[in-house]
C-alpha cells in the first residue's frame, strides 16, 4: 500500500470520527434544546398557575371581607380578579395544549371557579337588594360551607396541577442533565479516539518511513565505504523507485569497482613489467658507455667524452623517473590503520634525508591513528623537496603542527629558493619540476604523489611561497 494511501486512510478515519462526534453532539444538542424549551415553558406554566390561584384567593378574601363589613370597597380585588382570572386561564390553556390530564384539571378549575362566581355574585346581589333572600342564602349556603368546598376543590386541583407539572419538569430536567452528560462523555470519547488514531497513524507512518529511509541511508553509507549491498524492499509505494535506484546504483558501482580493480591490477602488473624491462636496457646502455670509456679512453676526443658523460646522466634520470612511476602506482594499495607517533616518524625520515649543514626544528607532533605508509610518503616527499631546494649552508627547515577540533594542520617550511606564484598549482602535477630536466634528483613525481595522497584522504594542501623567500607547505590530516 502506498504511503499516500495510508495517509489518506488515516485522515479519512480521523474525519469520520470527527463527523460522528459532530453528528452525536448535534443530536444531543437538539435534545438539550427541546428539554430546555420545555423547562422554560414549564416555568411559565408554574408561574401562571401560582398567579391564577393567588388571584382567585384574593377574590375569595375580598368576598369574605365584604360579607363581614358590608363595605363594597373590599370588592375592588374581587372585580379585578373577575377580569384577570379568565385571561390567565386562557393563557394557561394555550400553554398546556389539549388532550392531557393537566388540561382536564384546568377545565375543572374553570368550572369550579365559574360556580364560585355564580355563588358569590348571587349572595352579593341578595345582600344588596333582597335582605330576606340573603338570609335564606346565608342559611342554605354560607352555613353549609358551599363556597368553602368550592374553594377547597379549586385549591386541591391547583395542587394536583402543579404536582403533575413538577413531576414532568423533573423528568425533563433529568433528561437535560443526561443529554449534557452524554454530550460531554461522547465528546471526550470521540476526542480520545481521534487523538489516539491520529497519534498511532503518525507513529506508524513515521516508523515505516524512517525504517525504510534509514535502510537507504545505511545502503548509501555502505556504498561510500565500498560495501555494495542491496536493500530488500517488498513494499510498493512512493519510496520503492528510490530503493530500486539505489540498488541499481550499488550493483553498477560494484561491477565498475570490480572492473576497475581488475584494470588497476593489470596496470600495476604492467608497470612492474615495463619498469623491469626498461631498467634492463638502461643498465645495458650505462654498461656499454662504461666499457667504451675503459677500452677507448685514450682514443676518444674531448668532445666525444663530453657526449659520453651526458649519456649516464640521462640514464640515471630515466631510472629515477621509472622509480617515481612505480611509487605513484603503489598509492592504490590499501593498508590498515595503526597508532603512529608522528614525532618518531618524522625524525626517522629527517635522519635519513636532512644533512648536518641544514638547521632542523621539529615541534611537538601528535599521535595519529591512520595509514602509516601514506602519511610517511607525504612527509618524506615534502621534507625531501625542502632539502633539494634549500642551500646546504645556512639552510633551515621547520616542521610544526596546529591542532583543530576535527583535524590537524601540519606545516613543512624552508628558507630555500622559493616558488613563484604562477607555479603554486603546477608543481603538484606529475613530471613538473622547477629544476633542470637533466638533474636526476628532480623527477617531478614527489609532489604529485603528495597531492594524490591528500586528495584520496579528502584532505587539503596548499603552498605559501615567493621567489627567493623560501616555501611553506601546509596540509591537513584527520585522526581516524
Amino acid at each position: 500500500m502506498k504511503l499516500s494511501t495510508q495517509i489518506l486512510l488515516a485522515f479519512s478515519l480521523i474525519i469520520l470520527l470527527s463527523v460522528a462526534d459532530s453528528y452525536t453532539n448535534y443530536m444531543l444538542s437538539k435534545k438539550v434544546q427541546r428539554n430546555s424549551q420545555f423547562l422554560a415553558r414549564s416555568e411559565e406554566i408554574i408561574r401562571n398557575s401560582n398567579k391564577t390561584h393567588r388571584t382567585i384567593i384574593e377574590m375569595q378574601s375580598a368576598f369574605r371581607g365584604y360579607l363581614l363589613t358590608n363595605d363594597r370597597t373590599f370588592l375592588h380585588s374581587y372585580f379585578i380578579g373577575m377580569k384577570m382570572v379568565p385571561v390567565l386561564l386562557k393563557e394557561q390553556q394555550e400553554r398546556i395544549g389539549t388532550h392531557n390530564i393537566q388540561r382536564s384539571i384546568l377545565d375543572s378549575i374553570v368550572v369550579l371557579h365559574n360556580n364560585w362566581l355564580d355563588y358569590s355574585e348571587e349572595i352579593i346581589e341578595s345582600q344588596k337588594l333582597e335582605p330576606e333572600n340573603y338570609q335564606n342564602l346565608f342559611n342554605n349556603s354560607l352555613k353549609k360551607y358551599v363556597g368553602k368546598k368550592i374553594n377547597d376543590d379549586i385549591a386541591d386541583r391547583f395542587s394536583r396541577f402543579n404536582k403533575i407539572e413538577y413531576i414532568r419538569r423533573k423528568h425533563h430536567t433529568d433528561m437535560l442533565l443526561n443529554s449534557l452528560s452524554y454530550a460531554r462523555n461522547f465528546s471526550l470519547l470521540f476526542l480520545s479516539m481521534t487523538v489516539t488514531v491520529g497519534i498511532l497513524s503518525i507513529v506508524f507512518i513515521m516508523y515505516i518511513t524512517n525504517k525504510r529511509i534509514n535502510s537507504m541511508i545505511r545502503l548509501a553509507e555502505n556504498i561510500s565505504k565500498g560495501n555494495f549491498t542491496i536493500v530488500q524492499d517488498i513494499r510498493k509505494d512512493e519510496l520503492s523507485p528510490l530503493t530500486t535506484s539505489l540498488n541499481t546504483m550499488s550493483a553498477k558501482l560494484a561491477k565498475n569497482i570490480h572492473e576497475l580493480k581488475s584494470r588497476n591490477a593489470e596496470l600495476n602488473k604492467f608497470a612492474y613489467v615495463v619498469s623491469h624491462d626498461l631498467k634492463a636496457p638502461i643498465r645495458g646502455i650505462h654498461n656499454v658507455v662504461s666499457w667504451i670509456e675503459e677500452d677507448y679512453d685514450k682514443e676518444l676526443s674531448p668532445e666525444l667524452k663530453r657526449y659520453l658523460n651526458i649519456i649516464p646522466q640521462k640514464t640515471r634520470r630515466m631510472e629515477a623517473l621509472i622509480n617515481g612511476l612505480l611509487d605513484y602506482a603503489r598509492l592504490n594499495i590499501k593498508a590498515p590503520s595503526e597508532k603512529i607517533n608522528t614525532n618518531t616518524l618524522v625524525r626517522e625520515i629527517t635522519d635519513s634525508i636532512v644533512t648536518r649543514n641544514i638547521s632542523l626544528e621539529i615541534d611537538d607532533l601528535p599521535y595519529l591513528y591512520t595509514e602509516r605508509i601514506k602519511l610517511e610518503q607525504v612527509f618524506a616527499n615534502l621534507i625531501s623537496n625542502a632539502v633539494k631546494y634549500t642551500p646546504q649552508e645556512g639552510g633551515k627547515i621547520k616542521i610544526s603542527c596546529r591542532i583543530f577540533t576535527d583535524f590537524y594542520e601540519f606545516s613543512v617550511k624552508d628558507n630555500g629558493i622559493g616558488i613563484a606564484s604562477e607555479y603554486h598549482q603546477k608543481i603538484f602535477e606529475i613530471f613538473q619540476t622547477l629544476r633542470e630536466q637533466n638533474e636526476p634528483q628532480s623527477t617531478g613525481v614527489g609532489l604529485a604523489i603528495v597531492k594524490k595522497i591528500i586528495d584520496d584522504q579528502q584532505e587539503s594542501i596548499s603552498v605559501k611561497s615567493a621567489l627567493g623567500k623560501g616555501a611553506q607547505f601546509i596540509f591537513t590530516w584527520r585522526n581516524n
